[in-house]
């Protein structure tokens, strides 16, 4: 049995498959997403899609789909599907689909009448290319295959239109063509293992519809241009391969590298192999020597932040420590040279805000608890002494280290935390002055850099613990046994908030149990959802759980409320640190619905953001890193506490 497989009924119900779709990527930044049935509901929706940076810093949409038709008796049999106006879809190919699976490579089973169609894509690994392979498992009569591939050659923030700018010229190459639309773009070629017949019909298709567009308010309505159309005859057993990508590829060796391709993936035959498989797409190798992660897809870059919070769950909790190793190992200097000089990095975003630094100790942190202190000290002692050393001698120009040993963060006029969405320019969440998870994250580099230390440490270190055993409770601790979100001069935020969980979560702590115990509680009746901590609670003013409508409404609910499952990760490992192995029962159980995810919206991943009311629909990119990589650091702790 597959362990992710969808029949016939769920397949040809458009409001069930719509809303499923697939993802998958390379370590070039480009990747390949749509839906079950292969109908883009969103302008980022491609079978190629990938970042040129000779254009700009965003990615391309180069090939958008391919429809195939299969043909017997001289009657055609369309296998495509696109929406259009008046929630008109066409042709209609969902209707041939018998099953879909997706275990190691996506698998669709069509049934045209007497003839039986599989097909199987994968994404290569390291080039830009898709490689879609058929196989006509059942026919009584001859057939052949008709290929309509649909180009978009656009920026996947914006819409391609009906023009008379396109370059209709095409070049034939072995069992292919190459094309390019517009000049800056680089070669298409479109080519199989065999021969085929390339037949020359220019044609735009007008008015394509991207569903999820129009329920963000974007627009939504898009022209697409077929050069024209592919035919090859196929036998019963016969393997046809497809291959999309920016050069040309032998064409003879176009199974052997399917297969490669294919044998190069952990079967999504578990829980854990799923989100072991979706951490591996978030790595980015942009040069050889360099190894990044990337916040999310489809339109997430690499952000420092999320960077280090993601780098953990991504690496260690898969077994992947060298990779955790390249990763810092490129990180480690875009810090440095912001701690030198002020500027940021090229790659990594948001260098600047002033957790990102406390972030790389905490990262740092759990590379020592899992390969140990004695190899976290050879590696990275040095490094987490400079940024205590950074923030001590008051470098950072959005942090101040106070007499009380707090840190102080200007962050009214703009956005600092990872509670970062903005309306013309402002925060809508304006989080300044003490900031909870700062001085958590601040506490907890102090008492681990003392760890790594050793006898090297600053002693100036053991007096900022010491005074900040005293000042973080007096500071964030309220009179009804929760934490201030913020605290700045006689403003006090007294929202209930996630933040709080990190000063149980994080190895070291000022808090002592019972107080822990309290934080958890509040945490457990007012912020948990089954898909992650709101952001806010429902009791608080400014409750807004749904992340719909224009863009400015979802800005106002992005962190007002919505459920973020990385918030869960560390709600979880807070709950198995007090209670425990009484706590690995309730822990396996909230991980249920966490789970029930991998066959609903980007299947095998998580989505960014859930609604934080029933029925905790998923929002936002279609696949995140931190979620991941929570989720998974979650698992690596039941096998430990499992195995006690």
């Amino acid at each position: 049995m597959s362990y992710l497989k969808f029949d016939k009924t769920v397949m040809i119900n458009l409001e069930e498959s719509l809303r499923r779709e697939i993802l998958r990527t390379n370590r070039n930044g480009a990747y390949h997403c749509t839906t079950v049935v292969d109908c883009n509901t969103r302008k980022y929706h491609g079978l190629l899609v990938m970042p040129l940076p000779e254009l700009d810093d965003d990615n391309h949409v180069l090939l958008s789909s391919l429809d195939e038709t299969v043909i017997q008796h001289d009657a055609p049999f369309n296998l495509g599907l696109h929406k259009y106006a008046g929630n008109n879809y066409n042709p209609k190919g969902h209707k041939y689909i018998r099953e879909f699976t997706c275990d190691t490579v996506p698998r669709t089973v069509y049934r045209v009448g007497g003839v039986v169609l599989a097909k199987e894509k994968v994404f290569s690994l390291y080039e830009n290319r898709i490689m879609i392979k058929y196989t006509l498992e059942d026919a009584h009569s001859d057939t052949t295959l008709r290929f309509k591939p649909f180009l978009a050659f656009r920026n996947a923030n914006s819409l391609a239109q009906e023009n008379g700018s396109v370059n209709k010229l095409y070049q034939d190459v072995p069992n292919g063509i190459k094309t390019c639309m517009y000049k800056g773009y680089p070669d298409l070629y479109m080519q199989f293992n065999k021969k085929v017949k390339f037949v020359f019909e220019p044609y735009w298709y007008n008015g394509i519809e991207y569903l999820k567009e129009q329920e963000r308010g974007y627009p939504y309505k898009e022209d697409l241009y077929v050069p024209g159309y592919f035919e090859v005859p196929i036998k019963k057993g016969e393997t046809i391969i497809f291959s999309a990508g920016v050069g040309p590829v032998a064409t003879n060796q176009l199974k052997k590298l399917f297969v490669q391709e294919a044998e190069a993936r952990t079967p999504r035959t578990s829980f854990y192999n799923c989100l072991k498989n979706s951490a591996q797409q978030f790595y980015f190798r942009p040069k050889e020597e360099d190894a990044y992660l990337l916040a999310g897809y489809p339109w997430f870059k690499v952000r420092a932040r999320d960077l280090f919070i993601s780098l953990p769950g991504c690496t260690l909790s898969i077994d992947d420590p060298v990779r955790f190793e390249k990763i810092m190992h490129t990180a480690m200097p875009a810090i440095r040279n912001f701690m030198q000089t002020g500027k940021g990095d090229g790659v990594i975003r948001e260098i600047e805000h002033p957790d990102v630094f406390l972030w790389a100790i905490w990262a740092i942190h759990q590379y020592a608890r899992a390969m140990g202190i004695d190899k976290a000290q050879t590696l990275y002692a040095d490094f987490v002494g400079e940024i205590i050393t950074y923030f001590r001698d008051q470098k950072h120009p959005d942090m101040k280290l106070m007499e009380n040993g707090l840190l102080f963060a200007e962050g009214r006029d703009k956005a600092i935390t990872w509670m970062n969405s903005t309306i013309n320019g402002k925060p809508v969440v304006a989080r300044s002055g003490y900031i909870v998870e700062f001085n958590a994250l601040w506490y907890n580099a102090l008492k681990f850099y003392k760890e790594l230390a050793g006898d090297k440490a600053d002693e100036s270190a053991d007096v900022l613990i010491n005074k900040m055993d005293t000042s973080f409770v007096e500071t964030f601790l309220n009179g009804y046994n929760y934490l201030l979100d913020s605290v700045s001069g006689g403003y006090v935020d007294w929202s209930v908030r996630p933040n709080m969980i990190f000063t149980v979560a994080f190895p070291y702590s000022p808090l002592n149990r019972v107080q822990k115990r309290a934080v958890i509680d509040i945490v457990t009746k007012e912020l948990v959802t089954p898909k992650g901590l709101r952001s806010l609670s429902p009791k608080s003013e400014g409750y807004r759980p749904n992340y719909v409508g224009t863009q400015n409404e979802r800005d106002l609910a992005y962190h007002q409320g919505t459920a973020w499952p990385w918030l869960f990760g560390a709600y979880l490992e807070s709950y198995l640190k007090i209670f425990g192995k009484g706590g690995i029962s309730f822990v396996e159980r909230m991980l249920i619905s966490m789970e029930e995810e991998m066959s609903l919206h980007c299947i095998g991943t998580l989505a960014e953001i859930f609604d934080g009311n029933p029925p905790y629909t998923g929002r936002g990119a279609v696949s995140f890193a931190m979620n991941v990589a929570a989720i998974l650091r979650v698992l690596e702790m039941l096998k430990k506490y499992n195995a006690e």
